[in-house]
């Protein structure tokens, strides 16, 4: 049997200092998966995984980012079976505003950072999130 062609997703973890120093990501809920996850999707063909990261990160939360450094990426596959490569950067709103919530993503929420391991709903998630440490020293 011949392994299908790897599919190739960009994504970002969407972070902000509060006025109390608080760090906070962005997570969103899916109602199709009723899962909380990071924004992420995939990669169209005339575009870099930088673009599909901001593009997907854009479309799915409503915030506009600039990217940051390159954080972990994962490897895995999707719920039918397909090779995934997911490509994450860190990023920061240039709007805070989240869009509004429809069939794909019901819910853009702000989480501590010390929280949003837990709400996370897969490990390979967690992993991402956590790599933030690595260009956020004191995280």
């Amino acid at each position: 049997m011949v392994k299908e062609k790897t599919i190739r997703a960009a994504g970002g973890v969407v972070w902000r200092r509060t006025d109390d120093g608080t760090v906070e990501v962005v997570v969103i809920h899916r109602p199709s998966y009723d899962d909380w996850t990071l924004p992420k999707g995939k990669r169209e063909k005339s575009e870099t995984d930088e673009q599909a990261a901001l593009r997907e990160v854009d479309e799915e939360t409503g915030l506009h980012c600039y990217l940051g450094p390159e954080l972990t990426s994962v490897s895995y596959d999707d719920a039918r079976g397909r090779p995934k490569f997911v490509r994450y950067w860190a990023m920061v709103a240039v709007s805070a505003t989240p869009r509004e919530p429809d069939e794909e993503v019901d819910e853009v929420r702000w989480v501590p950072y010390d929280e949003v391991a837990a709400l996370l709903t897969y490990r390979r998630d967690r992993t991402v999130a956590t790599s933030l440490r690595t260009v956020l020293p004191g995280v």
